[in-house]
């Protein structure tokens, strides 16, 4: 059993040697354990405090692609090395290390895909009254939309099990949390929580730049996955909104011009947007009936994708990014690491 533990990294030169220090080496029912830092092209020192750390594997990005890009790097990289268990940590020090253990147990027990570690940050006390609101609010939109139960939506502490990984896609640019959940709870994956605690703040969140640009990625990036999985609910909810109000204005129209027996100079208005607008929601629901079809394709395709990736890895095949190897005790290929090969 081989545990790898991923990081990404952009500009973690100080941060970095307090998350590495406490990580552990070795972990009961793991055989196995190394440590792996995607470079998301960081300007600073971060790739020179790795190789001194002794981390065992580098991937690095020439240019900064961003989290979600460097997170699906390492997911990749990972399966490479033959990780039977991949654990994603952030290079901050945010999460305490000691419930490392705790997080992959449940699928060394085999009783999940997926383990997110729950901060339970309603009881945290450095964040803000608003930010315990939008989280609460966040997880409830997100438990619709994925179909599972869900206690810390936005956590990057989380375990994934070699076949969850294989089966996860990660296509937007801003963060992978929201998208993997969604993920797993269509494609079926058994997802767990359990309680982490978090260590002290060393330095500001770096992944939006206020509130409000966050609230806006994060929603962009819900309607966007929910719209993939379920695009027939997704077309057909907003086009009953839309033919709805048209449908309102076409009787408001109706009544004055035959109850009424009001001239209907001045009510054609009434009759324009409303005919516009039922038009446009029965337009909606045709996109949604044929996106639908195209997700059953999609569906299709992820599944080649799929069994295509275990036969590579099965034979040994290696591609994507490319892995240098930081430590002589690891096991797996060497390369040159910086872009793609």
């Amino acid at each position: 059993m081989k545990l790898v533990i991923q990081i990404p990294c952009l500009n973690e030169e100080k941060t970095l040697p307090v998350t590495l220090a406490g990580l552990p080496r070795t972990v009961p029912g793991v055989d196995v354990v190394e440590v792996l830092v995607i470079d998301d092209g960081s300007m600073d020192g971060t790739v020179e405090v790795a190789r001194q750390m002794g981390v065992d594997y580098l991937v690095r990005f020439p240019r900064h692609q961003g989290l979600a890009s460097a997170f699906r790097a390492g997911l990749e990289a990972s399966l490479r090395l033959g990780a039977d268990i991949i654990v994603n940590t952030d290079a901050d020090n945010q999460y305490d290390a000691r419930d490392l253990e705790r997080l992959i147990r449940p699928i060394l027990d085999r009783k999940a895909d997926l383990v997110v570690g729950d901060r339970q940050v309603q009881g945290l006390r450095h964040i803000s009254l608003i930010k315990k609101l939008l989280h609460r609010l966040g997880d409830r939109v997100m438990e619709q939309l994925s179909g599972i139960e869900l206690l810390d939506s936005t956590s990057g502490f989380r375990a994934y099990s070699r076949e969850a990984a294989l089966r996860l896609n990660v296509f937007s640019k801003f963060t992978y949390t929201l998208e993997t959940l969604i993920q797993a709870g269509k494609k079926n994956l058994v997802v767990a929580h359990v309680p982490v605690r978090v260590n002290e703040t060393l330095r500001a969140s770096r992944l939006f730049p206020n509130l409000w640009t966050y609230l806006k990625r994060s929603a962009s990036t819900m309607v966007r996955i929910y719209a993939m999985y379920e695009p027939l609910k997704a077309f057909s909810y907003l086009g009953t909104v839309v033919g709805g109000v048209g449908a309102v204005l076409l009787l408001r129209f109706l009544y004055y011009f035959v109850i009424a027996g009001a001239e209907p100079v001045g009510r054609v208005q009434s009759l324009l947007a409303g005919a516009t607008l039922a038009a446009m929601g029965l337009g909606l629901v045709l996109i949604g009936v044929v996106s639908d079809l195209i997700a059953a394709n999609r569906l299709l395709t992820e599944d080649i994708q799929y069994r295509i990736r275990r036969l590579e890895l099965e034979s040994g095949r290696r591609g994507g990014e490319r892995i240098e190897s930081l430590s002589p005790k690891a096991a797996g290929p060497t390369a040159v690491a910086g872009g793609k090969s």
